[in-house]
Parts: C-alpha cells; sequence; structure tokens
C-alpha cells in the first residue's frame, strides 16, 4: 500500500518542488506578502526587517559548512571508510539496506542533529557501493531519522528551558530533560517512531522497474594523489604524519579534557572539532586531507547561498509580529487537552518559515507557555509540542536536508516525495501521543 502512495508522491515532488534556493524565494515573498497583509506592516518596514536580519545566521551557516566539510574529510578517511563499509556489509538485501541506514540514523540524529545528518548520508553512501537498492529512498530513509533530533539529546527547546538563566524562566522557572527529554510521554513518541520509522521505509521500497540507481563508481571517495619525483622541503611537510600528529592528538585531548573535566556537552562547535580532530590523525597526511576538502567543499554551495535567504526570513516572522498571531490564533482555539495538538500544528507551519528550533522557540514560547498556565496546561508537554514541530515539518522543508543531499548528489525532489507519506504518517503518530499520552 505505501508502495502504490509513494510513487504519485515521488512524481508531485519531482514535477512541482523547485531547487531549494527557488523554495526559499517564494517563501520570502509569502512571508513578506503575509507581514503586510495580515499584520499591517508597510513595505518598507518589511524590507528593513528582512535586510536587517538577512546576515543574522552567518555563525550558523559557517557551522552548518564545517558539519558538511569535516564530516566528509573524516568519512573519506581509510579507517572510517573501512568501517562504514564493513557495517554495511550486514545488510544482504535492498530492504535490509533501507532498515540499516535508518536505524543507524534515527540514532544518530538523536544523539545529535549534525551528527545524525551526516552520519545518515555517509553510511548511505557506503550501502550503495555494495547494494544495488533505489538510491533516492536510501537517502530518503538516511533524512528519515532526522526526524526524532529534538526529542533527544540535543533538542534545542528542551535544552533552553533546562539552563538557569534562560529567558522564560520568570514564567516557568528551570524545567528539568526528566520533564522532557527523559519523560515517559517522549521516550514513547521516539521509541514508536524508532519502529515505525524503518517499516515505513522499507514498505516504500520501489519495485525493480521503478527503481533508481547510483553509479557505484560515482560514489568512490577520495584518492590518493601520487607525488612523482623527489620531494621537495614543502611536500615533505604536506607528507608529514608527525606534523598532522602534533596538531590532531591535542585536538582529541582536549575533547577528552572537554568531556570528562569540563562536563561538556555535544554542542554544534564540538561535533565539528570532534570530526576534524579524529580527521586529522586519520588521514596522517596534509596532502591526504587536503585532497579530501577539495571535494567535500563542493557540495556547500546551497548551504552558502541559502542561509542568509532564511535569516532574513526569520526576522520578518518575528519582527512582523506574525509568527506571534499565528500562534496566537492556533492557542485562542486550544483546551487544556487540545493545546498541546494545536502548539505542535502551529510550530510544523512556523517552521515552514524560522527552520532554527532556537529561534522558533524565541518567537513561539511567549505565546504557548502563558497560553498554557492559564489553561492549566502541562507546560514541559507544551515545550516539547514546539520542539517536535519543528522537528516534524523538516520532512517537508529542504533547508536541513541540503548538507545530506551535497553529501549524496541529490536534489531536495529526489527524496521529498518519500518524505511527503512520511510527513502524514509522523504527524498522526506524533500529535496523537502529544494529546493522549
Amino acid at each position: 500500500m505505501l508502495r502504490a502512495l509513494s510513487r504519485p508522491a515521488v512524481k508531485l515532488m519531482d514535477r512541482y518542488l523547485p531547487d531549494p534556493f527557488v523554495f526559499v524565494i517564494v517563501l520570502t515573498l509569502v512571508a513578506a506578502g503575509a507581514a503586510m497583509v495580515f499584520e499591517g506592516n508597510s513595505p518598507q518596514a518589511v524590507m528593513r526587517q528582512w535586510g536587517n536580519g538577512f546576515w543574522g545566521l552567518l555563525t550558523f551557516s559557517m557551522q552548518m559548512l564545517l558539519v558538511l566539510v569535516t564530516g566528509f574529510i573524516l568519512a573519506s578517511s581509510p579507517p572510517v571508510k573501512a568501517f562504514l563499509e564493513k557495517l554495511a556489509g550486514l545488510a544482504k538485501t535492498p530492504a535490509a539496506a533501507i532498515v540499516l541506514v535508518t536505524v543507524v540514523s534515527l540514532i544518530a540524529s538523536w544523539i545529535n542533529w549534525g551528527f545524525g545528518l551526516v552520519v545518515g548520508a555517509l553510511f548511505a553512501k557506503a550501502l550503495a557501493r555494495q547494494i544495488r537498492v533505489d538510491y533516492r529512498l536510501l537517502i530518503a530513509a538516511a533524512y528519515s531519522g532526522f526526524v526524532v533530533w529534538h526529542g533527544g539529546l540535543a533538542g534545542s527547546v528542551p535544552l533552553v528551558i533546562a539552563t538557569e538563566g534562560h529567558f522564560t524562566q520568570d514564567l516557568i522557572g528551570v524545567v528539568g530533560t526528566g520533564q522532557t527529554i527523559f519523560s515517559s510521554f517522549n521516550l514513547i513518541i521516539v521509541a514508536v517512531l524508532f519502529v515505525v520509522v524503518p517499516l515505513v521505509n522499507r514498505a516504500m521500497l520501489p519495485s525493480e522497474a521503478d527503481s533508481i540507481y547510483a553509479d557505484p563508481a560515482a560514489l568512490e571517495d577520495v584518492k590518493d594523489t601520487p607525488s612523482t619525483g623527489p620531494m621537495r622541503p614543502a611536500e615533505y611537510l604536506e607528507n608529514s604524519r608527525i606534523l598532522m600528529w602534533l596538531v590532531g592528538i591535542p585536538g582529541l585531548l582536549y575533547l577528552g579534557d572537554y568531556f570528562l573535566f569540563q562536563g561538556g556537552t555535544l554542542n554544534l562547535n564540538i561535533v565539528n572539532f570532534l570530526f576534524l580532530s579524529v580527521a586529522i590523525v586519520l588521514h596522517g597526511t596534509a596532502r591526504h586531507l587536503l585532497d579530501a576538502l577539495q571535494e567535500g567543499i563542493k557540495g556547500g554551495a546551497g548551504i552558502v547561498i541559502q542561509f542568509p535567504f532564511y535569516a532574513g526570513i526569520m526576522a520578518i516572522m518575528a519582527q512582523s509580529g506574525l509568527a506571534q498571531s499565528m500562534s496566537e490564533w492556533f492557542v485562542s482555539i486550544s483546551t487544556a487537552t487540545t493545546l498541546p495538538f494545536w502548539t505542535f500544528i502551529s510550530a510544523g507551519i512556523v517552521n515552514m518559515f524560522v527552520p532554527s528550533g532556537g529561534g522558533q522557540w524565541a518567537v513561539q514560547a511567549p505565546v504557548v507557555l502563558p497560553a498554557a498556565q492559564a489553561l492549566g496546561a502541562d507546560v514541559a508537554r507544551v515545550a516539547m509540542s514546539v520542539a517536535w514541530g519543528d522537528a516534524w515539518t523538516n520532512l517537508l522543508q529542504p533547508f536541513w536536508a541540503l548538507p545530506m543531499l551535497a553529501i549524496a548528489g541529490l536534489k531536495a525532489k529526489d527524496i521529498m516525495g518519500f518524505c511527503l507519506i512520511h510527513l502524514v504518517i509522523t504527524g498522526v503518530i506524533i500529535s496523537a501521543l502529544l494529546t493522549f499520552l
């Protein structure tokens, strides 16, 4: 049944979903028009909001670019590549490959979203080199595991409200992760998705006639560039293992100190630092690492050009009052029982325009938290409804798929048809469990 449903969904997305850059341009125009029509902002005011906010994600853009590049460099090192190939060897059939990549992506994304995006894509490529399986679904399966990230260890919303001094502390106090990430309702949602998402991907496996396969040779990673003739002094340095170890090993020692003695946790900077430090050690020479860098950087164009536009959209949504008005409308039709459901739906819609967990919480928290208190709803559950709504529509929003698509060498329309099926199924599951558990 799901195979039959996925076929028209794939065709629909292939026909009508534009390149992610065109998608973000359309979202910009929709947000700007809505701010003028529904919020009464003048064209000049909207233009200023957009322009002033356009560069608001520069730090994050660089972090995301480094997630892509450092992850690619790490995976192209001989030991990691050998490990991924061995792990991929556990799957003997196309169906097993789809299930295995989904489970690996779910686990990695629950630990850390950046880790999940890179690991899922790289493992999918390793599987495609060994097994003849529909490459679009394989990458879509890797991306589908991303849906659990905001209910996991690196979830922005639960970590923010668990931090002393957060911006809503005067209203709700400090809400520990035992009430959010490790609450029974959240763990049940995660557990159900760990079962359902792989099974859905398995059920969507196309027939032989409908499948599109990748050329294994085209998926091969960086090759060594052998030097010819006697080495010059500069080449000795480029091929020196000692030089690389002198910087890579201290990086690993710092990470050990960070986790063991500083009480540090995973965040995007630490993930990138970990990927880079391990890659430096495993590649062994600067020459080999730089060859990998040249390959990895090729896929970063989408991140560089699109993220500033999303920053502009976020500024319009927040400063025009559009996101707040949208949240207030959903709150106005809610009861104590239905508030988590409507908060989840509103968060999913806002996420299409504000695809940043932290940014979205800053916009929606001032609306949904007072409503939760006034209605007598569970504050922690309502906060997690924002988190899950943010994660849910990432299945349709290509913003977060860019690093994975760059690594895989695919376009958004190649995988979004399969993700559309997940959007419907996971939306029903998450909203029902948030409401009735």
